[in-house]
């Protein structure tokens, strides 16, 4: 039987998934109730049920998260009664004594970084699944399936292993652990179109509706007490909106949209020409080499 390219693509996520419960002792799945770690569980459920899945869902919540997206999460977890850990970037700050960044723009999302460490060793996860996409941004494009990071948790890009005939090899030394990603292949309008076709429930935020907003130098933010503080030149306007991604809120942008469906939102990103990362994330456009300076220093 010939396959068409979302079964193609979802084999293959399937048996990296399958991959790494056979190489590994104690993985873990990332899990944020965003669109991308959405799918990673509902591929997760073709891979391993009926049984149970052989990791935990591991949110690295950095107190400035969008609260459907913090519903979703709960809600998916308990659903299907799987365990989630979910640790705090605040308690790090704390514990750590970290200097929060303040100014134009702070935002939490580099801390995660600290508290992603300190949890990979708290539990001692040797592998962790993760919902990124070459599409998304250049120094994703350059990342393995198998991603491994040293006792730091540093990657080296110019240090990565072939994965020849989809051949992954996931021997690591102690204190090492592996970044996997097994939607890597996969675009964002292959992410909507498998949820279309798998009929995935998502958080209400990636669809069009009415939201409050700051407008800062074109950009869209969420309104947010404690998160972002309006300037003297922002401007708080209300327009119908829908998020690409959510992550965090500082440094997250909305897009206008009316697409409140799904059939609406996949016609909307097939029309585009920007990237997700590129029309809608803050923190990747400090610098051209903003996403791969943080994934040399532990970053996901």
């Amino acid at each position: 039987m010939k396959l068409d390219y979302l079964d193609q693509l979802e084999s293959e996520a399937i048996q990296i998934m399958r991959e790494v419960a056979g190489q590994f002792e104690r993985p873990a799945l990332l899990f944020s109730g965003g669109k991308d770690s959405i799918t990673l569980v509902h591929l997760a459920l073709k891979a391993f049920r009926p049984g149970k899945f052989p990791f935990p869902l591991v949110h690295i919540d950095t107190g400035h998260n969008f609260q459907e997206a913090l519903d979703f999460r709960d809600w998916l977890a308990e659903s299907l009664g799987e365990k989630l850990i979910v640790r705090y970037v605040e308690d790090t700050i704390r514990e750590k004594k970290l200097k929060e960044p303040t100014g134009r723009n702070a935002s939490r999302n580099a801390l995660q970084t600290f508290t992603l460490l300190d949890t990979i060793e708290e539990f001692e996860f040797d592998a962790c699944i993760g919902g990124a996409r070459r599409d998304e941004e250049k120094a994703r494009a350059k990342e393995r399936v198998f991603s491994v990071r040293d006792e730091f948790g540093s990657w080296d890009p110019k240090l990565q292993r072939p994965e020849l005939w989809n051949i992954y090899n996931g021997k690591i030394h102690k204190g090492e652990n592996v970044r996997v990603f097994p939607i890597s292949n996969w675009t964002e309008l292959d992410v909507w179109n498998y949820i279309k076709r798998e009929n995935i429930d998502l958080p209400s935020i990636y669809f069009a509706h009415e939201r409050e907003l700051i407008l800062r130098d074109g950009k869209l933010l969420a309104t947010a007490k404690g998160v972002i503080q309006p300037e003297e030149s922002d401007q708080i306007v209300t327009r119908r909106v829908r998020f690409r991604t959510v992550g965090d809120i500082s440094c997250t942008a909305a897009v206008e949209s009316d697409a409140d469906t799904l059939e609406a939102a996949i016609a909307e990103i097939q029309a585009t020409r920007i990237s997700e990362r590129g029309e809608t994330r803050i923190d990747d456009q400090v610098s051209e080499a903003a996403m791969e300076d943080r994934k040399k220093g532990g970053y996901f």
